[in-house]
């Protein structure tokens, strides 16, 4: 069972720092679209530099989490392969692919940004943000309670945090607005 409880952390380990470069890349995007709108030549050194930390972030960190999380879950359900036919397991993996076609269209606007093709506001890279929010939430929930129907329970949860947490934005934007 010891060799169980490596595999097990080594998972989650990967699983947090997939999260980590997620939630930092789209952070990235917002910067990377404010600096549109400034003048030169800050700019052009403002968006290089987040290329470059975009590109790091993306490729040592954000990827190489991602299939090392997916390696070690892989590993886990062949110890446990009874795992699969439990209920809340099968509606983890549905939000597992949530969060691949997440990451997915996060590597699509990262290759344009590397193309210089901004085609998305800052505002909505601070609310694309909450999306892999939403999917932590509900994958944790999901693990520790172990069930497909109390996790909703969470998410709902999570869906008035997500309400709350737009009021803030909004509220947020106003005293931007102001200050500028």
């Amino acid at each position: 069972m010891e060799y169980y409880n490596y595999i097990k952390s080594l998972h989650l380990i990967f699983v947090i720092t997939w999260f980590a470069g997620l939630f930092y890349i789209v952070r990235l995007f917002v910067y990377h679209a404010e600096a549109k709108d400034k003048s030169e030549p800050e700019q052009s050194i403002l968006i290089k530099q987040y290329q470059l930390m975009q590109y790091r972030l993306w490729y040592i960190i954000t990827w190489p989490s991602a299939i090392l999380a997916s390696i070690f879950a892989f590993w886990l359900l062949l110890i446990m392969p009874q795992w699969l036919q439990q209920d809340w397991m099968i509606v983890k993996l549905g939000f597992v692919v949530l969060l691949y076609l997440y990451h997915w269209k996060c590597h699509q606007i990262f290759n344009q940004l590397q193309n210089n093709k901004v085609n998305n506001s800052s505002n909505f890279f601070r609310l694309w943000n909450e999306g892999a929010t939403l999917i932590l939430f509900a994958v944790v929930f999901l693990v520790i309670l172990k069930s497909a129907i109390n996790w909703i329970y969470g998410v709902i949860g999570i869906f008035v945090f997500s309400v709350v947490i737009m009021l803030g934005f909004k509220f947020y934007k106003k005293i931007r607005e102001r200050n500028t």
